[in-house]
């Protein structure tokens, strides 16, 4: 007797036998909408910075003449609401531009899925801020530990595959070491006076992480004194008045000491102190236009000793 072949039919769904094929694959296509600009909410806690700066207007000059060429990604909240997962400043360029809508991709994602991608999609950009990495970098880890599969009890890092952690894996994500990330993560400890001066420039990576450790309220004489002194802690500078706030040894006093000791190859500068030179000033001075007054002042004061020496040599 021959041997039977069991043969698996497969019946076509409804879609196939009233649907064309054309119809069944544009429906596989990205479906892209114009969405009101009011029914889109930024992201929690969106990490980046949207500035009205000059680069912001020449991409709101682009979008009038050319619109939107790579569309934003939403998803949809409650009550017909969406959410911003790319395109911050995509859709402030189209207020700036005076157009209602936003070309945007609506996808289905989780809270943390959505995070991770809004993070992913933003570090795209040319140019990051150190505040900017700190609070995203923060905002991803924390979305990868609660993903499905993470192991969670109380450990801040933990192993997701191949004895690899998760600030090690977001590491080999985006070209930073475990240490790099632990270090712009600190960065979010900090006030935003002093956060702002690390954005700046003004006080590099290391020492501000040290300032990091510092509870907040000593922070704020720190940035105080930096802000009269017009001077920035050394790195090592920075771990003593660390270990000086962790012993409760941190006063106004020794920040004050601290920050006026000479810095190797720093360059000699004048400090004016006490009430005999702040009244002198005006009132609303800002203390970042001190060095510029003193020095309109003293050209004011020199041009008027060349008058004075003129006419004592004409008598």
């Amino acid at each position: 007797m021959a041997n039977e072949k069991s043969v698996e039919m497969r019946l076509p769904s409804l879609d196939e036998l009233f649907s064309s094929q054309e119809e069944r694959d544009d429906a596989k296509l990205k479906r892209i909408y114009e969405i009101p600009l009011e029914e889109i909410d930024p992201f929690p806690d969106h990490p980046f910075k949207v500035q009205d700066d000059e680069d912001m207007m020449n991409l709101a000059e682009s979008i009038r003449t050319n619109g939107i060429l790579t569309p934003a990604t939403v998803r949809k909240k409650d009550a017909g609401r969406y959410e911003l997962l790319s395109g911050h400043r995509r859709l402030r360029a189209c207020q700036i531009a005076g157009i209602p809508t936003l070309r945007c991709e609506i996808v289905e994602m989780s809270l943390d899925e959505a995070t991770i991608f809004m993070v992913d999609a933003n570090f795209q950009r040319s140019k990051i801020l150190p505040s900017e990495k700190a609070f995203a970098y923060k905002m991803k880890l924390d979305a990868m530990k609660r993903l499905p599969g993470r192991p969670s009890k109380n450990n801040l890092t933990p192993v997701v595959s191949d004895k690899m952690r998760t600030n090690e894996e977001l590491g080999a994500e985006v070209g930073e070491s475990r240490e790099q990330i632990r270090r712009y993560i600190r960065l979010t400890e900090l006030i935003p006076e002093i956060l702002d001066m690390v954005d700046d420039g003004v006080i590099a990576l290391r020492p501000a992480v040290e300032l990091s450790y510092i509870p907040r309220l000593k922070q704020g004489h720190i940035w105080e004194c930096m802000e009269i002194e017009q001077c920035t802690p050394s790195h090592t500078q920075a771990k003593r008045m660390r270990r000086m706030a962790e012993e409760g040894k941190l006063t106004p006093e020794s920040i004050e000491a601290i920050m006026l000791e000479e810095k190797p190859n720093q360059k000699e500068r004048i400090v004016l102190r006490g009430d005999r030179f702040s009244r002198l000033f005006p009132p609303d001075l800002p203390i970042s236009k001190r060095e510029d007054y003193i020095a309109a002042a003293m050209e004011y004061y020199g041009r008027h000793r060349d008058r004075q020496k003129t006419r004592d040599e004409a008598r």
